[in-house]
């Protein structure tokens, strides 16, 4: 029986993908929402962008019927997740 032998090119370029997928799952945000703090309500983003708009940016956590659940208002507070990564945020 023969025996088959791997390039080294695809060696290579597997290696590179399985690397840039590392580096950009580690290094990615969490998901953000705008929230009303109070309620926990989704809002429009501008409510977050204006200065006098009534909501807070809400980090990780998840989205049902309107309403979030899961995650932060602090983004340090929330995992990012991914291959190879700590899992307690940071930057």
């Amino acid at each position: 029986m023969a025996t088959r032998r791997l390039r080294s090119s695809t060696v290579v370029l597997g290696g590179m993908g399985v690397l840039a997928a590392m580096i950009t799952s580690c290094g990615s945000e969490p998901d953000k929402r705008c929230v009303d703090p109070l309620t926990h309500d989704k809002l429009p983003s501008y409510e977050c962008k204006r200065s006098d708009g009534k909501g807070s940016y809400y980090y990780g956590g998840s989205s049902r019927n309107g309403k979030v659940e899961g995650g932060s208002f602090d983004k340090s507070a929330v995992e990012r997740g991914g291959f190879g990564c700590s899992g307690t945020g940071g930057g």
